[in-house]
């Protein structure tokens, strides 16, 4: 991960400039640079993937023009090729075809782009502003507007821009900023016509375009390691990784030291496809001691995302203390696909593809940036396979008479296409699914429910909840969330739109905790 900051103020002090570059420091610990650029300021801190030389370091610059980029560009060496017909590239940053292409393209390029990024584009012949966000919105990126002339500004979190911002936002997915204006370039979740494929064809495209999704994502110049929860869909990225690999990937895996559910299905897929495995262990004292820490990091109050994020934030802090990784491979984005627990009580195939589309448009304030904060705070890039642009587009298209549940068995099409490899053994494979901060043990959610019962008397408690008019708490935990929140964040809770739960118009999913265990479904995932 790589930070970027820009203002097009050029009345924002350097210092308060600073200040938020500052706050980017562990996305992009390797170089931190700051350039004067069309009145404004561009900043950027660099962790050092793909071209690891000085000559990698942002801003890019090209005819005047600039631009900084938070991202990985995916194919990008063929279209190097092609480009270097006209333009001398000087480093090996994926990045640096950003303004060639610019030029050559104009704003259609986003459309076009294989990637995952967040970008900053000054156009210095039309004396104008550009930013752009990925489609899914896995990279992340915030817009406000500058304190002394109310002009917009651009940085990778909230935080970042709090210096010297006010009506700080998250951006929009797939879409690009110019003129004053948000205009949506590609709506991923939008199927552009419905796929009847047979099934066997199906699973055949499941197949190979997750694993060229994969293996696309493999090409680093850094260290990689992947993490593996001992579920189905971090199961499948390592299996196809290591497959594809001439040396042992290396695998990581996290549980309480209580109850750890998934060390053990973690540890038979580490076995089955010989990867080089870590386990770390964690307890009472480490969850409540990352709390203040996660949810500054997470900018977020919501319980699912502060709860998975506690063990995916511990885990990553400790691969980034004790070894030289700097990439993740990470197995989100298969659940908004396929269907999660409660969307098996979807009431028909309408209401499932409904749901799949609401889960994707709304990725980026949710498990994405779960994903996202935990592997940067600590230094490091997330690279999500099933997040590849070509595998949703596929996969949303799929008539959803066929995604939905109707086999007794949750995300049956993707485990169908993987049943003939031996990839992974039959028991995990078939595995019913369990949630990610369940899955690290029952007791990590049970810890922190009993310790903000300790926080707030019943008085307290209605006291506290009046406090808040967007969003309500509405249980201790909740509120705990929402204070700790406030005390980083303060009066900006807008940014996140809601509480993850099931969908509660849908029978069987009347649910007050989000976590999966409380369905009447939950059956077998938490053994």
């Amino acid at each position: 991960m790589c930070g970027i900051l820009v203002s097009t103020d050029s009345a924002v002090s350097m210092e308060s400039f600073l200040s938020g570059l500052a706050r980017l420091r562990d996305r992009g610990p390797d170089q931190s640079r700051v350039e004067a650029v069309g009145g404004g300021l561009m900043g950027f801190q660099r962790l050092a993937i793909m071209g690891l030389s000085e000559t990698g370091m942002q801003p890019f610059f090209l005819h005047g023009s600039a631009v900084v980029c938070n991202g990985e560009l995916y194919g990008f060496r063929p279209l190097k090729e092609i480009l270097r017909r006209v333009y001398e590239f000087h480093s090996d940053s994926d990045c640096e075809i950003l303004l060639p292409l610019y030029e050559r393209d104009g704003l259609k390029m986003f459309e076009k782009l294989d990637s995952e990024f967040a970008l900053v584009l000054y156009d210095a012949v039309r004396g104008c502003w550009i930013a752009a966000r990925d489609p899914i919105g896995i990279r992340p990126l915030f817009y406000g507007y500058s304190k002394p002339h109310h002009k917009i500004c651009f940085g990778s979190t909230a935080e970042s821009l709090m210096p010297f911002c006010t009506e700080i936002a998250p951006f929009p997915p797939g879409a690009y900023y110019k003129d004053g204006k948000f205009i949506p370039y590609m709506k991923v979740w939008q199927a552009q016509a419905v796929s009847h494929d047979p099934m066997e064809e199906i699973a055949g495209a499941i197949h190979d375009k997750l694993i060229r999704g994969v293996l696309k994502r493999m090409d680093a110049d850094a260290p990689v390691g992947y993490l593996l929860s001992g579920g189905l869909d971090s199961s499948l990225v390592c299996a196809i990784a290591q497959a594809h690999s001439k040396t042992p990937i290396r695998t990581f895996a996290i549980g309480m030291a209580k109850d750890a559910i998934d060390l053990k299905y973690a540890r038979m897929v580490a076995d089955y496809i010989h990867s080089d495995h870590t386990e770390v262990l964690i307890s009472r004292e480490d969850v409540l001691d990352a709390l203040r820490p996660v949810i500054r990091c997470l900018g977020s109050w919501d319980i699912t995302t502060i709860r998975a994020s506690i063990g995916m934030y511990l885990l990553c802090k400790r691969i980034h203390e004790t070894t030289d990784i700097k990439v993740l491979f990470t197995g989100e984005i298969s659940d908004e696909l396929f269907g999660y627990k409660y969307t098996d009580f979807a009431p028909d195939a309408a209401s499932f593809q409904s749901e799949a589309e609401k889960r994707i448009r709304e990725l980026y304030l949710y498990d994405v940036l779960r994903a996202d904060r935990c592997i940067s705070s600590n230094s490091m890039e997330g690279r999500v396979p099933f997040g590849d642009l070509d595998f949703v587009r596929y996969v949303m298209a799929i008539d959803p008479c066929r995604k939905l549940n109707s086999y007794k068995m949750g995300k049956y099409l993707l485990r169908h296409a993987f049943e003939h490899d031996r990839l992974l053994p039959d028991a995990i494979l078939w595995r019913d699914k369990a949630a990610f901060s369940d899955a690290v043990g029952h007791s990590l959610a049970d810890d922190l429910k009993e310790y903000a019962d300790t926080q707030y008397t019943q008085e307290d408690f209605l006291e506290g909840c009046r406090r808040y008019d967007w969003c309500a708490p509405y249980t201790k935990e909740s509120l705990l969330y929402r204070d700790l929140f406030e005390t980083f964040y303060p009066g900006m809770d807008r940014m996140i739109p809601g509480y993850w739960l099931p969908n509660q118009s849908w029978p069987g999913c009347q649910v007050k905790d989000p976590s999966a265990r409380y369905l009447s479904n939950y059956g077998a995932s938490g053994i």
